[in-house]
């Protein structure tokens, strides 16, 4: 018995899905008079202020509230990804898939989503607001809650106000399937009652009317209610329920409705305690739950058998369309092949309808190529991220133990392929934007395709399917052949290439000193002796003989190259890697920068200076620290810096170049040509006919609302039939 209110909550949300009211399900509809204590009773009854409150006419269309109670171990209604898998309770709008657990949020949502309909000056509207609560303290209810009964038009009101009203309340009163809760307040007259008096319009019976009396703590005093809870006024034959409500002052002081109840109950306790068991806002919820599982196991047999009737009806319209393609097979293969084409010309440009309002297809390809790529390459600099500090660190690991006299090979291609590596994420992402792009055009091909695929949207699917996959299976070649560029120019740093050797014949100028001296060669650094005198004999001696030493070991080092570390070789040697790219020069130059270098060797300077103690175990710092560069140091980063522009410019051309013929080869050429035999391929199939094209392009939106009503009807004879099969009536 307890589970079939949730049953009818389902058959609720598939009606719901489809927008039909045909079908009137079981629930409980609110009818009372303006301000006499509705909202008050279905708070209480789910024990949180959630409804619009203000002087006037407050409620101004129908609220349709599923009260579903929902324990912690519900897995069914609670989720993670909800945020309500461990919350007590919250509420959920139709028109809306957001959740609110703050139900003051609620209430501005049924505030806001009634200006919207119905205006923001006390005008109605029949349209129902839906909103589900879920919590662990509610029983299972479906309550309708209406606009009060009203005489006398205010705001933007219409004259007939009273009338409108009157209409909409009828409408869901007079279901066959609802329980009037007529709700009267206790300081009136009961005789007076419009919500009775509506009720025994349609119900004279009073077989589905129950009646609410608020405000008995409001009453005369000197008087009671006694005779009227015991029915002995107006008899109701399902019974009289007295509840207080909180008052306004209640309301505005935040009073909690817990503390209320607590209230009420010491109230009839201590006023009518012999009908204290049988009056009350817990009672009244305790009621209405065994009225409504009572009134939904009778109305469920003839429930069944209207939603069979319907059934047949929609099943009997849905046939009566027909068909109105004659030749399936024949009219597929005419959508694939117009589709096909549609796709293809839209990338070419040569499409008939050519989009005015927004770049598509290939003119948005060229864009993305032209633009997009080629400004976010142009914005890369050759030395973004590499300092100073790093280009002298690069020098000094490749040149191993010994000092370097040149600047060494090993430096430059390991920062160089360190700033060409920075060129893969942008081409990635362009192949991304160009494979986001093609999808798109599935949209953007012809206004004549387009109404195909709206004539037949289960072909639509597919086809949209059919082109993701495609798509979807030569990205990962696209993208291997687009790092394959990156890593072949990475493979080999080609320094013979000619505009890295016409950049390159420039670096003569920054080996030079500020005294246009061979680079390599110190300023001769003046001795010890005063100015304006000579050297002593015995100096100049030494001096020479030096000179003649120093000679013979760079002459030797110049026929043994073969056998030295690159990093020591002269740079213009011709298996040294500067001498590739650079003008050779006279072999007397070479000879002569030998010479001139002997001049200012360290023997030499050690012996016209003092000998001064040195620390053998100093700290040797992992990292370069900031400081000031030497000449030789800041000659060496600026060749290396000159060089890495040199070829990260050729480089960034090459790719920027290659990249978008890549793209077009692997990727859009290849879907171009493969797309109709694709098509062809996983749609022309004659099992695949009668459900791709099964909508008729005259009537599709007949047929579909007719479809879709279908089934919902045959959805909520399955959840009848599963309720009879349970033996639950």
């Amino acid at each position: 018995m307890e589970a079939l209110i949730p049953v009818i909550n389902k058959l609720q949300d598939v009606f719901n899905t489809v927008g039909s009211d045909s079908i009137q399900l079981p629930q409980i509809v609110v009818l009372g008079s303006q301000s006499s204590g509705k909202s008050s009773v279905l708070e209480s009854l789910v024990g949180r202020s959630f409804l619009p409150r203000g002087t006037g006419i407050v409620t101004r269309r129908p609220l349709v509230l599923q009260l579903l109670h929902c324990p912690l171990d519900d897995r069914e209604h609670r989720s993670a990804e909800n945020g309500t898998i461990n919350v007590e309770e919250w509420g959920r709008f139709l028109h809306t898939k957001k959740t609110f657990t703050d139900f003051n949020h609620i209430r501005q949502e049924i505030e806001e989503e009634t200006d919207r309909i119905a205006g923001s000056n006390k005008g109605i509207c029949p349209e129902p607001i839906n909103l589900k609560i879920f919590s662990t303290r509610v029983v299972n209810l479906t309550l309708v809650d209406l606009p009060g009964i009203t005489k006398v038009p205010v705001g933007d009101q219409p004259e007939d106000i009273e009338q409108q009203i009157k209409d909409l309340v009828l409408k869901y009163i007079e279901n066959p399937n609802s329980i009037i809760l007529a709700v009267t307040a206790a300081n009136t007259d009961m005789a007076t009652s419009e919500a009775l008096k509506l009720a025994k319009d349609v119900d004279p019976d009073g077989r589905r009317t129950l009646a609410v009396v608020t405000k008995l703590d409001l009453m005369d005093a000197g008087t009671d209610a006694i005779d009227i809870l015991c029915g002995r006024v107006i008899p109701v034959k399902l019974g009289i329920i007295g509840v207080i409500n909180r008052s306004q002052q209640d309301i505005k002081d935040n009073k909690d409705i817990e503390d209320q109840l607590k209230d009420e109950a010491a109230f009839l306790q201590r006023k009518y305690p012999t009908l204290a068991t049988r009056n009350g806002t817990p009672y009244l919820a305790k009621t209405l739950n065994r009225l409504l599982m009572h009134h939904i196991r009778d109305c469920l047999p003839d429930l069944k058998t209207r939603v069979n009737v319907m059934s047949s009806q929609f099943q009997s319209l849905l046939h009566s369309y027909g068909e109105d393609v004659s030749d399936k097979s024949q009219t597929l293969l005419q959508i694939i092949t117009k589709f096909a084409s549609a796709y293809c010309t839209t990338i070419d440009g040569t499409a008939r309808n050519i989009e005015t309002t927004e770049l598509c297809g290939g003119a948005r390809i060229c864009y993305i190529f032209h633009e997009t790529f080629g400004r976010t390459l142009d914005s890369i600099h050759p030395l973004a991220g590499l300092s100073k500090m790093d280009i002298l660190t690069a020098i000094r690991n490749a040149t191993g133990p010994r000092p370097a006299l040149f600047v060494p090979e090993v430096s430059f291609e390991l920062l160089v392929k360190r700033q060409i590596r920075r060129l893969e994420e942008p081409s990635l992402r362009c192949v991304e934007l160009i494979h986001e792009e093609m999808q798109r055009i599935v949209q953007h091909c012809g206004n004549e395709v387009q109404q195909e695929m709206l004539r037949f949207p289960k072909l639509h699917e597919k086809i949209v399917d059919v082109v993701t996959q495609l798509l979807r299976r030569r990205l990962p070649t696209t993208n291997v052949m687009v790092e394959n560029l990156v890593a072949i120019e990475l493979a080999y740093i080609n320094t013979k290439h000619p505009d890295f050797h016409k950049d390159a014949a420039l670096v003569p100028s920054l080996l030079k000193t500020d005294n246009m001296e061979p680079y390599g060669q110190q300023p001769t650094r003046r001795s010890n002796t005063p100015r304006g005198t000579t050297s002593s004999p015995q100096v100049m001696a030494v001096q020479n003989l030096q000179k003649e030493h120093q000679q013979k070991q760079n002459e030797q080092q110049y026929l043994d190259i073969g056998e030295q570390n690159h990093i020591n070789e002269n740079s213009t040697h011709p298996n040294n890697w500067l001498s590739n790219i650079l003008p050779p020069a006279p072999n007397s130059n070479r000879i002569e920068s030998i010479e001139n270098s002997t001049n200012n060797t360290p023997q030499h300077n050690s012996l016209m200076s003092p000998v001064k103690p040195v620390n053998l175990l100093p700290d040797v710092p992992a990292h370069q620290s900031a400081r000031r560069l030497t000449d030789k140091e800041q000659k060496d980063c600026d060749v290396i810096e000159r060089l890495i522009k040199s070829y990260f410019y050729i480089v960034r051309k090459s790719i920027q170049d290659s990249v978008p013929k890549a793209i077009m080869h692997f990727l859009v050429n290849h879907v171009k040509d493969n797309l109709q035999s694709e098509l062809v391929t996983h749609l022309y199939k004659s099992d695949a006919v009668d459900t791709l094209l099964n909508e008729s392009d005259h009537i599709a939106i007949r047929r579909r609302e007719a479809a879709d009503m279908l089934k919902a009807l045959t959805n909520a004879n399955h959840i009848i039939s599963e309720i009879r099969e349970t033996h639950m009536w």
